[in-house]
């Protein structure tokens, strides 16, 4: 490998040893002491390069990217505070297992404390949200350096997809000349042979991760507290990106019809949309009993069900908090399963952790199982006939004339996601429109990949992450955003030009924080209405002439019309529905009431 200086020489060898490795993309902010990077991965011929003015937005766009693929995506960035505009990312990655690579650029080491310009402390800048930090050595020709840049690099893109997948570290100094420049006798034409600069014929150093199985012996007690329990119960919540690798939804189900057992399937975790949930079961009296085992209306009626006795849990945290307090109530064996063995259950209820991968556990368990059937005992039946009336409820919601009367905005994620095209790539905001897809999302046939970012569950860069994940698929991206969301990651739009990324963007604006109302201090008004609704008053439309978007208002009577006009238009459009959260939160409850009070008077009768 040629370079005219040092400093080209590390940008080459480092981006050639990445795209050896399996680096297929990188995000990149702008700067100067960067530029052997910059430079470096812009010429590589296989990596996809995506260019973005603003830091923090380059690096919501790479989650999102990685997210969506379950593959690592690289972040580089000059000195200084550009470095730390990635940390609200990579917090995000952290929680949520997404794998990034971090490349920041360095001032030379001594220049530290010096009170150099554009010099920060950046040594292990990100604390414990990164699964491996490692600085660089400085650049020089130099056979052992060369090997050890190579060894690192390949071991810290490995990490990103290790046991527990997550963010890693590289921060890199640089000294002048950052330019190809020639600096002669910088770089022997001589070094161009050796072994460490050719490097090898793929990753110079290959990582071979094993697979966290459960033997016979093992699964044997899983498997006998399932199907000896009355009411078995399998709970699947947000996946990691890397998680449902090998899982087949088809498994899980056939589990579950074994077992008898209800799957209450979390909009997040990959198992409420998708062909597994095509046809319909028979419930004990003959009737249908909905798609499959799969269950998406838990949130309105769970906390009123009889507790389970035994529990099969995948995935992180369940979105709703209903299930999450039914679960901490319920006296049962709770087997929580995780990959890489972290705990991952904030009631502190689980009574087993299963260190092991879900696809493994379902086969291991299925394998292990006897004959049952399960719906003998009228615990299927139960939920069926509450999933059923929920539905029926949500239904008689959304007709034209119930919403001319009483909008709100969970009809319009109910409207997203049963109408998403097949395939498609669904991301939903955090607040209340994530928690409006978990109660109105109803379980369907189709190939929805639906996306979050529920590891910190920040509003930040929500655009930024949606917009990264379309650049992955050729599927069409439809964005639910909330107007606070909205606003504070409008610079992000820029990438829907920038990166070639068109979308359906649905705008739920509500003039301020609308899940504020959820909590106490609704009550103590003031300080509630400016300390935390804090309505801004914007209008957005300014923005779909700033970055080259089609606004449209639309009235919550005319959004499905609006919506499907949208996905079949070339081009991103702004879809603005305005509502009154209060009214909203109104309304939630009115339709939660109604299913509840049919729920108790079956149990009663």
């Amino acid at each position: 490998m040629n370079a005219p200086n040092r400093a080209t020489l590390w940008g080459r060898v480092l981006a050639d040893e990445l795209a050896e490795s399996g680096l297929e993309a990188a995000c990149i902010a702008p700067g100067s002491r960067s530029t052997p990077l910059t430079v470096a991965f812009a010429e590589h011929p296989e990596i996809d390069v995506y260019s973005h003015l603003d830091e923090r937005s380059a690096a919501y766009f790479a989650l999102g990217r990685a997210r969506r693929t379950g593959k690592p995506t690289a972040l580089i960035c000059t000195s200084g505070t550009a470095a730390a505009n990635f940390h609200p990312a990579v917090m995000e990655a952290d929680r949520a297992r997404v794998p990034l690579l971090v490349l920041t650029a360095d001032r030379p080491p001594e220049l530290r404390d010096s009170g150099a310009n554009q010099t920060v402390d950046q040594v292990k800048l990100y604390g414990d949200a990164v699964r491996w930090y490692a600085e660089l050595p400085e650049p020089e020709a130099d056979e052992r350096k060369v090997r050890s840049l190579r060894t690192t690099a390949a071991r810290a893109l490995a990490e990103t997809t290790g046991v527990q997948p997550g963010p890693v570290h590289l921060n890199c100094p640089f000294r002048k000349p950052l330019e190809p420049t020639a600096v002669p006798g910088d770089v022997p034409d001589r070094f161009a042979e050796t072994a460490a600069a050719r490097g090898r014929d793929g990753p110079f150093v290959e990582t071979t991760d094993g697979t966290r199985r459960l033997s016979d012996e093992e699964c044997r007690p899983i498997a006998r507290a399932l199907e000896t329990a009355d009411r078995p119960l399998v709970v699947a919540g947000p996946a990691d990106p890397t998680a449902l690798v090998g899982l087949e939804p088809a498994a899980v189900t056939e589990l579950a019809d074994r077992l008898g057992a209800p799957v209450l399937a979390d909009p997040l975790s990959g198992l409420r949309f998708g062909p597994h949930v095509e046809g319909e079961r028979e419930d004990e009296g003959g009737n249908p009993g909905g798609p499959r085992s799969i269950y998406g209306g838990y949130d309105t009626y769970v906390g009123h069900m009889p507790p389970p006795d035994a529990v099969l849990r995948f995935g992180a945290s369940p979105t709703s908090k209903p299930l999450r307090h039914w679960l901490r109530d319920a006296e049962a064996q709770q087997f929580l399963v995780d990959p890489a063995g972290a705990w991952r259950e904030a009631t502190f209820t689980a009574t087993d952790l299963v260190a092991a991968e879900p696809a493994a556990v379902v086969d291991a368990v299925l394998e292990a199982l006897g004959e049952r059937d399960g719906r003998a005992d009228g615990w299927l039946g139960r939920f069926d006939a509450a999933e059923r009336h929920h539905w029926t409820v949500r239904d008689q919601a959304l007709t034209a004339d119930a919403l001319e009367a009483a909008p709100f905005e969970g009809a319009i994620l109910a409207s997203v996601l049963s109408n998403a095209p097949d395939p498609a790539t669904v991301f939903v905001s955090n607040s209340m429109p994530i928690r409006d897809a978990d109660r109105f999302g109803r379980p369907r046939a189709a190939d929805l990949t639906v996306l979050a970012n529920r590891g910190a569950s920040g509003i930040d860069g929500i655009a930024s992450t949606a917009l990264g994940a379309g650049s992955a698929t050729d599927d069409p991206l439809v964005i639910v955003t909330g107007d606070l969301a909205f606003y504070h990651d409008s610079n992000g739009l820029l990438a829907v030009d920038r990166c070639d990324v068109d979308a359906t963007i649905v705008l739920l604006d509500n003039d301020g924080g609308g899940i504020f109302h959820e909590l106490p201090i609704e009550a103590f008004d003031p300080p509630f209405t400016e300390q935390f609704k804090t309505p801004h008053g914007l209008d957005f439309e300014a923005l779909g002439d700033l970055y080259g978007l089609e606004f449209e208002r639309v009235a919550p009577v005319d959004f499905s019309d609006a919506y499907g006009r949208s996905l079949e238009r070339a081009g991103t459009q702004v879809l603005s529905v305005e509502f009154d959260s209060k009214g909203s939160h109104r309304r939630r409850d009115a339709l939660a009431e109604r299913v509840t009070d049919d729920v108790e008077t079956r149990s009663d009768s």
